[in-house]
């Protein structure tokens, strides 16, 4: 909640894994609730883990509501992060969504639910996404009556801004902010379907690029061909920006931030296991 933070944050709740594979545990959460994995997320919290001395350079395992995944830290900022298994549930589905027209994509699994658009007649692009949140949301409501419960994002993709990226995603999360990320789940997504049509190798390198310009290199392994079901694998950066310390004052209307229900200035206190002062995360 503002003013600690907004609809675009991801947050990692870091806890005791499930899984005694694994060396951490993190829910992914964002404006509306947890995720099942979070691509971009596992990255940055590779890195912050890196930044507070915790992880030294190579595998760590961590835990997620999804499975465990695999991240390596290359030194530096980069990482990479081997998904949970991921593939196409649905292929070719045809939709006539209202205010935008007939649209057909794939369903598919990774993490999240994603509905990757393969038709459709939007500019990808930074100053278009006013018009591209809200095809977007009409979609997801269109395959959500479909039958398709299990989407709550939506990818739409065209051609990279230089030529240098395979293919440009804008992608809608479930709380309708847009990923500035290539989106690590949504790519995870995209190579499913692609190694379900044959079009991309296995091992074989797939640039994505984001809405605004940043990019990830993925490729995956087969896992089980005759179910589609791979194992992909996305390469990225991600930089500390800051470190905070969170003040909870005891006489603060608002001390668990402003949400849509105390907007209008109901008073909000602090939950019993808030304890008043300064605390580091």
């Amino acid at each position: 909640n503002e003013p600690r933070g907004g609809d675009v944050w991801v947050g990692a709740y870091l806890c005791p894994p499930a899984d005694p594979s694994c060396r951490f545990g993190v829910i992914f959460f964002n404006n509306v609730g947890y995720l099942g994995m979070c691509g971009h997320g596992t990255i940055g919290l590779v890195i912050t883990l890196a930044h507070l001395g915790r992880i030294e350079p190579g595998l760590v395992r961590i835990d997620t509501p999804v499975g465990p995944v695999e991240a390596v830290w290359h030194g530096g900022a980069e990482v990479s992060v081997t998904n949970v298994p991921s593939r196409r549930l649905a292929k070719d589905v045809a939709l006539d969504v209202p205010g935008v027209g007939p649209v057909v994509g794939d369903v598919a699994w990774s993490g999240n639910g994603f509905f990757l658009v393969k038709r459709h007649d939007e500019r990808i692009a930074s100053d278009n996404v006013s018009r591209l949140t809200e095809v977007a949301t009409r979609i997801r409501h269109a395959v959500n009556s479909a039958g398709h419960a299990v989407v709550d994002h939506v990818e739409l993709f065209g051609p990279s801004t230089d030529g240098l990226a395979d293919s440009k995603n804008f992608v809608l999360c479930p709380g309708l902010a847009y990923d500035r990320s290539p989106c690590g789940t949504g790519t995870s997504a995209k190579l499913a379907c692609l190694a379900a049509d044959g079009m991309l190798a296995e091992g074989q390198t797939w640039v994505q690029e984001s809405i605004i310009g940043s990019r990830f290199d993925a490729r995956f392994r087969w896992l089980d061909r005759d179910t589609g079901t791979i194992l992909p694998t996305i390469r990225g950066t991600a930089f500390v920006t800051a470190a905070a310390d969170l003040i909870v004052m005891p006489d603060d209307p608002f001390a668990t931030g402003i949400a849509e229900s105390n907007a209008t200035g109901c008073r909000a206190s602090a939950p019993e296991s808030v304890n008043p002062g300064v605390r580091s995360e």
